[in-house]
């Protein structure tokens, strides 16, 4: 063993006759070290905690939304079959799905709540979107041509009051016009279905029918909406599209995931990013407390510096002693910090719940996030990030006291020795 680096596993572990201010040191070292591995494990279960975020947004919107979709600039989308069998015969696309989307009111009694109403056909639908899985009641093949059937979001359904079986009245908002006014359509469904996707917004406003139905209702013909597009890799969307707009006229484009939701995903980003610098400056302090340390230990080790000296260690040996020292303080807070974070990060599912239980609070409320559990997805990537970044501050935190201690004049150290 180098004996620059036996030193500074002797000078960490703090060994020396004069004992009351070597504890003082420890003890300044411990806290550093504690600092350090706080911020840390800070970081991972910050950090993991935006990533799954991500994933829940991604999982959730992309559940319902579509990975891409063709639509017409202007009207609604007529020649839908040759549009979407375009579409099917891309290698990167697994399936395809025409839809109609309109907005609509729903009554029953009273009760009168504003809905996205969508048209679709269920065999379709349910290789492109996740209702199936995420059913309570009721199928997506139980909406059937010409009987006026419509599944609800869960959330849509309890401020309705209303439960499968019954009927609710759909008002399309385009309807007949009259000398005296323009009076919407009107129309019974039952209700044959309700399905939770967990994501508040598409919950408390989605309505499902059959796509013939919502022809009908909105007096579209055979025309639709668009086509939606369920990708093999849904982070190809933007080539994909690109692509796809292409082999189609000037009147029909392709949008995809990344510009229709992206500003949720950026704000998650921009969140994360602003977090990790914010974290990263209780690491910066706690890396930093280093050099009080480190300075004290100097000013103590002076005599042992100058026997160093004197017995033929160079100025760099002694750099060397005390970058160890620092070195090894930051790695055993590392280590503390890494196994601290990672064991939160991946048991957050079960911290948070008991936390809530047990002080009785929520910390996220389904009628005001669109996420009401605090996910997290731990990336090995962004660990080594924060593993790197940290043990660089480290070092440079330990550079200037080394430097100072190489630069002991033995003469001088001692004198009064």
């Amino acid at each position: 063993m180098r004996f620059e680096l036996l030193v500074g596993l002797r000078y960490v572990r703090a060994r020396r006759r004069a004992a009351g201010g070597n504890r003082f040191i420890s003890f300044i070292s411990m806290v550093s070290m504690l600092g350090i591995a706080l911020g840390v494990a800070a970081l991972i279960v910050v950090l993991s905690v935006m990533n799954g975020f991500q994933r829940e947004l991604r999982t959730r919107i992309l559940g319902v939304a579509a990975h891409a979709q063709v639509v017409a600039y202007e009207g609604d989308l007529q020649d839908w079959p040759a549009a979407a069998k375009i579409a099917a015969v891309h290698p990167g696309v697994k399936a395809v799905a025409p839809y109609v989307q309109q907005q609509g009111m729903l009554a029953l009694g009273e009760s009168v709540r504003g809905a996205v109403v969508r048209g679709v056909l269920p065999a379709d639908e349910d290789r492109v979107a996740d209702f199936a899985k995420n059913m309570k009641t009721g199928h997506l093949e139980d909406l059937k041509p010409g009987e006026f059937g419509i599944i609800l979001g869960s959330e849509l359904a309890r401020s309705l009051g209303v439960m499968p079986g019954q009927k609710v009245t759909v008002i399309a908002p385009t309807g007949l016009v009259t000398p005296a006014a323009l009076l919407p359509r009107l129309k019974q469904f039952t209700v044959v279905g309700i399905f939770e996707i967990g994501m508040y917004e598409y919950d408390v406003s989605l309505a499902l029918i059959h796509m013939k139905d919502a022809q009908t209702l909105y007096r579209m013909g055979e025309g639709v909406t668009g086509v939606r597009i369920a990708l093999d890799d849904m982070f190809t969307a933007p080539q994909i599209a690109r692509e796809l707009s292409r082999e189609y006229d000037s009147s029909i484009g392709v949008t995809d995931w990344t510009r229709a939701h992206a500003n949720f995903f950026r704000a998650v980003q921009i969140e994360k990013n602003v977090m990790f610098i914010i974290l990263s400056l209780i690491v910066a302090v706690a890396a930093f407390n280093i050099v009080s340390t480190l300075v004290m230990a100097v000013q103590d080790k002076r005599a042992d510096i100058a026997i160093l000296r004197t017995l033929g260690a160079s100025p760099p040996s002694i750099m060397t002693i005390f970058v160890v020292q620092g070195a090894l303080l930051g790695l055993a807070g590392l280590a503390l910090g890494v196994a601290g974070g990672v064991a939160l990060a991946l048991n957050i599912d079960v911290v948070v719940p008991a936390i809530e239980r047990t002080f009785g609070i929520q910390f996220l409320s389904k009628d005001v996030y669109f996420i009401s559990e605090l996910p997290s997805q731990l990336l090995w990537s962004d660990v080594g990030t924060i593993v790197v970044f940290a043990f660089f501050i480290t070092l440079v935190a330990a550079l200037y006291p080394s430097w100072r201690a190489a630069r002991v004049n033995p003469a001088e150290a001692l004198r009064y020795e």
